[in-house]
């Protein structure tokens, strides 16, 4: 759970409360957007400036700088005529507990310390959405038994849970009965039930509540957890459309802002989207995960063009269906489970380093002590080159819808221009590649090219010749002399 630890009471932050400022420690993981919603909403303020800052690690006379500390100091500057009561740690504890879905342990063994547990409504069992799970699902196993993913394995036994992607049942309304949660996903479920008595479990999405109304269809209003196609034309909406922007202004299932009436009659430019389709008719396979969000960017000729959550850009087609809104459950990445046992509940086993196996196990095992891995670059179990080598398949049908990729429009976004590693050879250069630095691999080594706009249209292999090139095949295919 992201958000304010406690307030704090220093000669500084004492002197800047005459500057209507206010001190606070808060979680590592949070950024300056959550914490202004958080304070809005709780405190009902309005905040004009966040000023973080990392906390020194413990010092130490001599080596290294000791652990960090795992929360950061943020300065909170409020407008002219608003004010934060002075909560101390267990009563803003309290205060977050009853306006929240996650409730803390009390401390009462190491194990327990920080640890959290959902509070989502549980109901009884419905034969006809769940089904028992198979011995080996989910523990990653084939059907011989046959270690296929590693690191998995026991966990508590689960009933599966039917949920429908799909969203078929058009242009009837159905309510939220339930908000439960599901051992198969990180993400909450709703019960749904029809006006024909239909009963079916969808994807939570972001500040529905129990009594919701939603429906499936192609005329339909652009709101919270309706489904409809990217080209469909939409009813007249008693909210402005759900834009990316107001998914920050939800926090855990309250709605803050409650927009006017829109006369929107298309799904505009900058909805926020999950569950979506890439496969006309195939259900939602996109954006499934807890918190995760896509951004309806263009549309033209028969494809619309999507931002996903990776930050990569890459084209749908438009009759696809997706559901408006954000998957919810946020911050289930900064949930705490306590102790190990917790993660074997899961069905998720240790992680071992590769370095102190033995070397029947792993390419770096053995040797005395702590022995370097022994090669010159790291490897998988399996003896293939690490951290860097790219596992997408080659000559893949969607290489062409693809527009971005994703390392290249987070250095973007971040105004960075680190090198960037790569063993294809036969990636096409793009303009976003444009003034960053590509280390190409020649055979032997990797070779820092930098990316101009003449390089636009050529293979990253041509700027890093091989022992053996001798360049690219003409298209007439005609021999060389």
């Amino acid at each position: 759970m992201d958000g304010i630890k406690y307030a704090v009471f220093t000669d500084k932050s004492i002197r800047l409360l005459g500057n209507n400022q206010y001190t606070s420690n808060v979680e590592s993981g949070s950024t300056r957007t959550e914490i202004k919603h958080w304070v809005e909403l709780f405190f009902g303020v309005k905040v004009i400036a966040m000023n973080s800052h990392r906390l020194p690690g413990k010092g130490r006379r001599m080596g290294p700088m000791g652990h960090t500390m795992h929360y950061k100091r943020m300065i909170i500057t409020l407008q002219p005529g608003y004010s934060i009561p002075p909560l101390r740690k267990k009563k803003l504890k309290k205060k977050i507990l009853n306006n929240t879905a996650i409730h803390l342990y009390k401390t009462s063994t190491p194990s327990t310390r920080n640890g959290a547990v959902d509070s989502q409504v549980k109901s009884n069992s419905r034969n006809n959405l769940i089904s028992g799970q198979q011995r080996h699902c989910g523990k990653g196993r084939n059907a011989r038994g046959i270690i296929t993913a590693r690191h998995r394995g026991g966990g508590h036994k689960r009933l599966y849970r039917k949920i429908d992607f799909r969203r078929n049942e058009k242009d009837i309304s159905g309510r939220i009965v339930t908000i439960e949660y599901d051992p198969n996903r990180n993400a909450y479920i709703c019960l749904i039930h029809y006006g024909d008595g239909e009963k079916r479990y969808i994807l939570h999405p972001r500040g529905a509540i129990i009594g919701d109304t939603i429906v499936s269809g192609t005329e339909v209003p652009i709101s919270m957890g309706n489904a409809l196609p990217l080209s469909a034309i939409s009813l007249y909406t008693s909210r402005k459309p759900y834009a990316l922007e107001e998914a920050c202004t939800v926090w855990e299932g309250v709605l803050i802002d409650q927009k006017e009436e829109s006369t929107s009659t298309d799904m505009p430019l900058g909805t926020a989207i999950h569950n979506i389709e890439i496969t006309l008719g195939k259900g939602g396979q996109l954006a499934r995960a807890a918190g995760a969000v896509a951004k309806l960017i263009a549309k033209e000729g028969k494809s619309a063009t999507l931002k996903l959550p990776s930050g990569e850009v890459r084209l749908i087609s438009k009759n696809c269906s997706a559901t408006v809104g954000q998957v919810g459950n946020v911050g289930v990445n900064q949930k705490s489970l306590g102790r190990a046992g917790s993660k074997r509940w899961l069905g998720k086993r240790p992680v071992v380093r590769g370095v102190v196996m033995n070397p029947v196990d792993h390419p770096h095992g053995g040797g005395e002590g702590r022995a370097p891995i022994g090669r010159k670059q790291p490897t998988t179990p399996w003896g293939y080159p690490a951290l860097g080598r790219r596992s997408r398949k080659r000559n893949k049908y969607s290489d062409s819808l693809i527009l971005r990729r994703r390392k290249i429009e987070k250095l973007n976004i971040r105004g960075e221009k680190e090198i960037i590693v790569t063993w294809s050879r036969a990636s096409t250069i793009i303009p976003t590649m444009i003034g960053h630095t590509i280390a190409i691999h020649n055979g032997k080594d990797h070779l820092p090219i930098y990316i101009t706009d003449r390089m636009v249209g050529h293979k990253l292999g041509e700027f890093a010749p091989t022992l053996n090139f001798r360049g690219h095949a003409r298209s007439d295919n005609k021999s060389r002399r």
